[in-house]
């Protein structure tokens, strides 16, 4: 190993290290684990012991942890969780793009910049902080919200408008008219083209190629994280950015009932990679650039922070939305993000404007994603307390509750054929069923039904925040290990119909004290059932009930495939003794 490489593993090893460290330390006192990382790279960087500067190698590990987090967003986005609220969304996107880059135009002017400054400054400080915002949503589960919701749409479109901004400020800003229109249609006629791309494969590429993986998970990983790259690298050679690759490719799978499982097992690998990113926006960070305008980024962190929350709320609001999900999405959204870092060093280098202002953009995006990672961590108190003051102003008559579960519906773990006969009934009884199997072979049938289908091990967190165990009316799992069924009893609700299935008699017990209101041992129910019928077909065949006899003999063709062979002695009869 060469001596740069050797260095290289140091810096690595010690930003690893340091991060551990720091991130123990804010578990241990409640704090963001966000800000530990952040932390990081000023504790490392040239604002206090400059012990690691970025290096090439660095700087592309941290854009590959913010195109992974993109990757794994873009696999949240379901069609169908967000096609209800897609066109709210577009309307707050756009209202909030105009509106905010107002402000921070208004808001810089005030304070004493002027020219292509305050042009760089506006257009710098309208996006919110994607990471931030998504890893704190995903930690308390809420990316599924509707304010989640509406939050992630509004990134998503903050995302395209920074490609826009990052190729306007790229061609200098001061370019012909034409060519800056030429370099926006350029972008978007790209970004068009990769996803129909995407989409192609979703209906016709991916669904053969997963299906082919999916009964080993190590190799489903893997294809997820080729997936990625084959985007990222696309969206690299076509001069886009690394983010939109990702999420387009991560938008292509989530379509697909393997895209929670998939996201479990890429969230290991998002982590180490965010990790690296939070630590170099410390490592980016100048001592001499912060205290040029140290004042001034004080003041425009509260003004901007203010000015977000009262415009999105305004524009969710607008949207009829109830006023916990106006609050709750607005609060969110209240941070300068780290890509003002990006487009003001993109600015310094095309020589737009001076260091000191990229100085200015950094404090800010620091001060103000510090504060919102504990904004968001509490923004349900926050509600809390803002609730008697939002009555007076916002009527929640006749609209959805963000803070509102899923409830009263059914939850089925594990398809098997007892649950193929029983699945029927559970969906007379009520109106929505949702389906958990992490066997391949049951995807075919289980998407081609009428049930919520979700393609995974139920052991994992996100896919039991999926099916909403907590709200289920009725529970049916015929998991295995007994130690899923007891998990899914105790995470159930007091009030819930538990059914479960155990190995022996010992394991029925366990789970019949952990709250299970009926425990299947399929030997001993399967005994009991033939014992009935044969007591029953004994003691007087004559008043045996048809109906059971019939369902026997469906559930035979079904073994049989409707072909029925001859008895013993080459008689073929049937169970009441006439002939088939």
């Amino acid at each position: 190993m060469t001596l740069g490489g050797i260095a290289l593993a140091a810096d690595f090893a010690i930003i690893i290290v340091t991060a551990t460290v720091l991130s123990y330390v804010a578990r241990a006192t409640g704090q963001p684990t966000i800000v530990a990382y952040i932390v990081t790279g000023i504790v490392l960087g040239p604002v206090l012991f400059g012990i690691v500067t970025e290096d090439a190698l660095i700087d592309v590990m941290a854009e590959l942890g913010l195109g992974f987090l993109l990757f794994v967003l873009g696999i949240e986005m379901r069609f169908d969780r967000i096609r209800d609220i897609l066109r709210p969304i577009i309307r707050i996107s756009i209202g909030q793009t105009i509106l905010q880059t107002a402000a921070a135009f208004a808001i810089a002017f005030f304070l004493g910049f002027r020219g292509m400054d305050v042009v760089v400054i506006a257009l710098a400080t309208v996006f919110g902080a994607t990471p931030v915002i998504v890893k704190l949503l995903d930690e308390q589960d809420a990316l599924k919200t509707i304010h989640g919701r509406i939050d992630v749409g509004v990134l998503i479109v903050q995302d395209i408008y920074l490609v826009i901004v990052l190729a306007l400020v790229g061609a200098g800003l001061e370019g012909p008219a034409g060519a800056l229109l030429t370099d926006v249609a350029r972008i978007f006629g790209l970004m068009a083209a990769i996803g129909i791309a995407a989409f192609v494969a979703y209906r016709y590429v991916l669904p053969p190629l997963l299906d082919a993986v999916a009964s080993d998970r190590n190799a489903l990983f893997v294809v997820g994280i080729a997936w990625a790259f084959v985007f990222i690298f696309v969206a690299e050679s076509l001069d886009l950015s690394v983010e939109v690759g990702a999420f387009i490719a991560g938008l292509s799978l989530a379509q697909l009932p393997y895209s929670t499982e998939l996201k479990e097992r890429m969230r290991p690998v998002t982590d180490f990679f965010l990790v690296v990113f939070f630590s170099s926006i410390g490592l980016q960070l100048e001592a001499a650039y912060l205290a040029a305008y140290w004042s001034e980024a004080v003041l425009a962190s509260a003004a901007l922070m203010i000015g977000n929350f009262l415009i999105m709320l305004y524009l969710i609001d607008r949207e009829n939305f109830a006023p916990d999900t106006a609050f709750l999405g607005s609060v969110n959204m209240v941070q300068v993000s780290e890509f003002s870092l990006v487009v003001g060093t993109l600015a310094v280098g095309q020589e737009l404007v001076e260091e000191p202002v990229l100085g200015y953009l950094s404090l800010m995006a620091l001060l103000t994603m510090t504060l919102s990672t504990y904004i968001i961590r509490y923004n349900e108190r926050l509600y809390r307390m803002a609730k008697p003051v939002l009555e007076r102003f916002i009527d929640d008559e006749g609209r959805d509750s963000a803070l509102e579960p899923k409830t009263d519906h059914a939850v089925i773990v594990g398809y098997d054929p007892v649950v193929r006969e029983t699945l029927p009934v559970i969906q007379g009884k009520f109106e929505e069923v949702v389906v958990v199997d992490r066997s391949a072979d049951t995807v075919e049938e289980l998407r081609s039904l009428d049930v919520d289908f979700h393609y995974g091990d139920v052991r994992h967190g996100e896919i039991r925040d999926d099916i909403g165990i907590e709200g289920a009316a009725f529970v049916l799992s015929m998991a295995r290990p007994g130690s899923v069924n007891r998990q899914l009893v105790e995470a159930a609700d007091d009030d819930a119909v538990v059914i479960t299935s155990a190995e022996h008699v010992t394991e029925a017990r366990e789970q019949y004290d952990a709250g299970a209101d009926y425990v299947v041992i399929k030997s001993v129910l399967a005994g009991e059932m033939l014992g009935e019928y044969v007591r029953s077909f004994l003691e007087d065949r004559s008043r045996f009930d048809r109906s059971a006899t019939d369902a026997m003999s469906a559930l035979r063709d079904r073994a049989t495939g409707g072909e029925r062979p001859p008895r013993r002695g080459g008689t073929t009869t049937d169970t009441t003794g006439g002939d088939w």
